[in-house]
Order: C-alpha cells, then structure tokens, then sequence
C-alpha cells in the first residue's frame, strides 16, 4: 500500500517567523549575517515550503539569494537533530527548486542548483556557546574521517548578552531577543503567561523596541507568544518525565534480571504487560504535543507488547519534532 503521510495543519506560526517575514527585516538579517549590504528587498526570492513543522510551528524562514538557499530557523529548545532535519527539508527544497524549472534529473546536462546554507537562532535557556557548528555526521553510529554525506548548520546564540558585535548590525534581532528576555522575566514572578506577555508587549512598545512591529500585530503577537512560551515549558517537563520513566525501566529491568528464577511466570508476564501499556500511553503523550496522531498509529501503539520497541519509539519520539517525523524514523506504516 502507499506510504501514507501525515502533516498536522493545524500549527501556529511563530513570533520569530512573523517578524522576518518582511523582506525588509529579512534582508537586513542577512546583510549582518554576511557582511553584505544589499539595499533591494525584492532580491529575495522565499522559497520555504508551507507545510514543513517544526516544533508544531513554522518556525522557518527559507529564501534565495546570491545563487545560495538559505534556511533560518529559531529554536527556544536545544536539539542536536536539527542538521538531521534540516537533510530532509533541503531534499524537499532543492525537489522543488528543481521540478519548478521543469528539469529533469535524468538529464545529461549537469543541473545548476543553489548552494544551501543553514543557520538556526538559539535563545533557549540551556548553555551554549555564541557561535558554534552542529554537524549530521556527529550523529552516525560510526565516525568516518571523511563521511560521504555531511550537513553543517550554524547554531548562533542569541540570548542577551550574546554575540553583540552581531546585535548591533541587526537592529531587528537584538529587539527581539530583548522582547523574548522580558517574557520569561516576567513569567518567573508568578503571573500568567498571559499577564507576563502583555506586559512585555507594553513595555517594549513604551521603549521602542520591535514598537511599529508589535503595534500593528499586538493581538497575534500575543496569542503566539503565549503558545510558543507554554509549549517551551510543556517540552521541557515532557522531556524531564521521559528522562525518568526511562531511568526506572531501566532500574526495572536491572532489578527483574536478578530474581530467583523460582519468580512465578504469569505474575511476571503481567507485570511486563502492565510496564508495556504505560509505555504505550507515555509515548501517545509525546507524540499528541507533536501534532495530530492518526486514529491508525494508535491503535498500532496500544497493540505493541515488545516492551523494548516501546522504549525505542520512546527515544525517537522525544527526538522528533512531528509526527510526520516520528513515522519517517520509525518506518511504521499503516497496514494494508
């Protein structure tokens, strides 16, 4: 049967995303980023895809310029995957790229394509250094001195504080870094995500930072903040809960391979079975936070007994970003 695949539509751009939409303050990011100075907006050429996820959000902004296609992204969380997800969001590109043209890969004229470049804007809350290269080749099961296949991202810390030389060519991303700082500053003094948001919003527009930006999209500011700032802290504590419950299989499992081998067998396969469903249930949890789960992959999930497979899909899906993801990873597909 065909492979099916799964894209949750129902996701909530992101404030970072919204901002450089504009061409204006996209071109001017680029200009800090390359030391180039460009003036007409309009060289740009967006080519993201509508429907790529990325932590339930579009958080992406891909375009064409100077013969490269480059992808910014944002990410409040750490993720060492991102050079592995961004291998499948530039096949889809270039993909793109290549059938608009309407040329042929078959063809025995070599196809000219745009050089990719890749750079992700790190504010979250877990150290990094300011300006730092992550790698898909740090992820294969075995180092190669030369690997046939490599992607480099560039990871650039933009907390406050944080590469000011940068900062202070890009008047755009230095007030948004500072907007993103006030939010969780004022979330730490027990209000609502709410309260804090709207503080923040007020208090920027007051002093002029992101003002004409936040005055005219004040409301979807707003309700994207509070759901990007509630699904950093849901991740977070989703993260720390499967850190746990793994930690104790594992404990479990140590602790199961030294009973006496008198231990009654029903008693045990029942306990297995138990261990096996809250893992089951666990996983449908993590997977529900990445997007919309079909009715078919959980019934799939609930059905598995291999308590291991479960810990595996587990792991991957900690790691994935969608569900579309996870089902890629994991090769499950919907059965005939």
């Amino acid at each position: 049967m065909e492979e099916q695949v799964y894209v949750n539509r129902e996701y909530k751009d992101s404030v970072f995303r919204m901002l450089y939409r504009e061409k204006g303050n996209l071109l001017q990011l680029y200009n800090a980023l390359n030391g180039t100075g460009h003036k007409d907006p309009d060289e740009l050429i967006v080519t993201t895809l509508e429907n790529a996820i990325y932590l339930g959000m579009k958080n992406d902004v891909s375009f064409l310029l100077d013969a490269r296609m480059t992808l910014y992204e944002h990410q409040s969380t750490w993720n060492p995957n991102i050079p592995l997800r961004d291998l499948f969001y530039i096949a889809r590109l270039l993909e793109k790229h290549v059938n608009v043209g309407k040329r042929s890969i078959y063809s025995s004229s070599l196809i000219r394509i745009p050089a990719p470049h890749f750079v992700v804007f790190y504010n979250g809350q877990k150290a990094a250094g300011e300006d730092i290269t992550l790698k898909l080749s740090d992820a294969f099961e075995k180092t190669e001195a030369d690997p046939a296949l490599e992607l480099k991202v560039r990871l650039i810390n933009i907390n406050p504080g944080s590469n000011p030389g940068l900062m202070a060519r890009c008047r755009t991303l230095r007030e948004y870094s500072e907007f993103v700082a006030r939010i969780r500053k004022y979330v730490g003094k027990e209000t609502s995500t709410r309260e804090a948001v709207e503080q923040a919003v007020t208090e920027c527009i007051r002093e002029g930072i992101l003002e004409e930006f936040l005055r005219m999209q004040r409301a979807e500011v707003v309700a994207m903040s509070i759901f990007e700032y509630d699904h950093e802290v849901e991740m977070k504590k989703l993260e720390a809960e499967l850190r746990e419950t793994l930690r104790a299989e594992e404990h479990e499992k140590a602790h199961e391979e030294g009973l006496k081998e008198g231990l009654e067998e029903g008693r045990r396969e029942g306990r297995t079975e138990g261990i096996g469903e809250g893992k089951a249930q666990f996983l449908l949890l993590v997977l529900n936070l990445r997007g919309t789960v079909p009715e078919w992959l959980k019934e799939r999930i609930l059905e598995e007994k291999d308590s291991g497979l479960l810990e595996s899909w587990m792991r991957i899906a900690a790691d994935a970003v969608s569900v579309e993801e996870f089902l890629k990873i994991t090769k499950i597909k919907l059965s005939c």
